[in-house]
């Protein structure tokens, strides 16, 4: 007994007639007749009283079509569950995201608009260094990171795009000495201890910029993953820090921001992934987020 046993077994039920059942199925009537004649062979009796002017279902029928409703309405959810699953539209996404991709906006629009279109799909949300996405990607731990570009980005294995850039602005003390400016360059922070993320480590190209641009007047005093503990540091008169644009409007009690009038050196956000992400849900989001770009 198949699927299509059961189909063609119903549709003479609901019709009462071998006729009207073969031309709603499109097919010729002594091919249905051969096909039930089949069914009732294997299961061992008949299933229809036939007369002249219509068929009725006998006892074992009735039984039969009350099962095949079941049977063709379950395979029906299956097919929709599979078929929902694999557009993306159940399942879930795992979100790793450093602080600046909350501050540009980027990574809240994105779960919006995920949410709106594939409302029954589960987001799990987790703020994760930097220099932690990629291996946690890879460990399985997230599927998705938002995070500065550095060195563990392009680790074998993990697929990077690019989706922000921004300028520089510098973060310290209200009471600091360079506040009094309405905007710095790069020369005025020789001799400052600065307070920098932990992506910016000896092999970034803002890190190596700063370098080559300071020269001995380059001093890191402090680093952190958190963005919020960069601009308390700051705040706190431990430094200053160099940070993206959008976080100025974060405000905290204490801290002031300035411009820095240093085109070449930006921030930026890439978006990180496995090379080959098997879940389609994973896929749903990461067509969707970089789509919106």
């Amino acid at each position: 007994m198949d699927l299509r046993h059961l189909r063609y077994f119903l549709a003479v039920a609901e019709e009462g007639h071998f006729g009207r059942a073969a031309a709603r199925l499109h097919i010729v009537q002594p091919a249905l007749s051969m096909q039930i004649k089949a069914l009732e062979d294997e299961l061992g009796g008949p299933l229809f009283i036939r007369t002249s002017r219509r068929v009725e279902l006998t006892e074992a029928g009735l039984l039969l079509q009350a099962e095949a409703r079941r049977t063709l309405e379950q395979v029906e959810h299956t097919r929709q569950t599979i078929a929902r699953s694999l557009r993306g539209e159940t399942g879930r996404v795992r979100v790793g995201f450093a602080g600046n991709a909350i501050f540009s906006g980027k990574l809240t629009r994105h779960l919006r608009q995920f949410h709106q279109r594939y409302p029954d799909a589960d987001l799990v949300i987790e703020e994760v260094g930097p220099l932690q996405q990629a291996a946690a990607i890879l460990a399985g731990q997230i599927d998705v990171g938002y995070t500065p570009d550095n060195p563990t980005t392009s680790a074998p294995g993990i697929k990077a795009q690019r989706i922000g850039d921004w300028t520089l602005l510098v973060a310290l003390a209200e009471d600091h000495p360079l506040a009094a400016h309405a905007d710095l360059t790069l020369d005025q922070l020789a001799g400052q201890a600065l307070i920098l993320y932990d992506a910016h480590d000896a092999h970034e190209p803002l890190y190596e910029l700063l370098s080559h641009r300071l020269g001995n007047g380059f001093s890191v005093a402090r680093r952190s993953s958190s963005t919020l503990s960069v601009l308390a540091h700051a705040a706190a008169g431990l430094g200053v820090a160099l940070v993206p644009a959008p976080l100025q409007q974060v405000r905290i009690p204490g801290l002031t921001y300035r411009a820095l009038k240093a085109p070449e050196l930006m921030a930026n956000l890439v978006l990180i992934s496995r090379l080959e992400e098997p879940g389609h849900a994973v896929q749903a989001y990461l067509a969707l987020a970089l789509g919106s770009e």
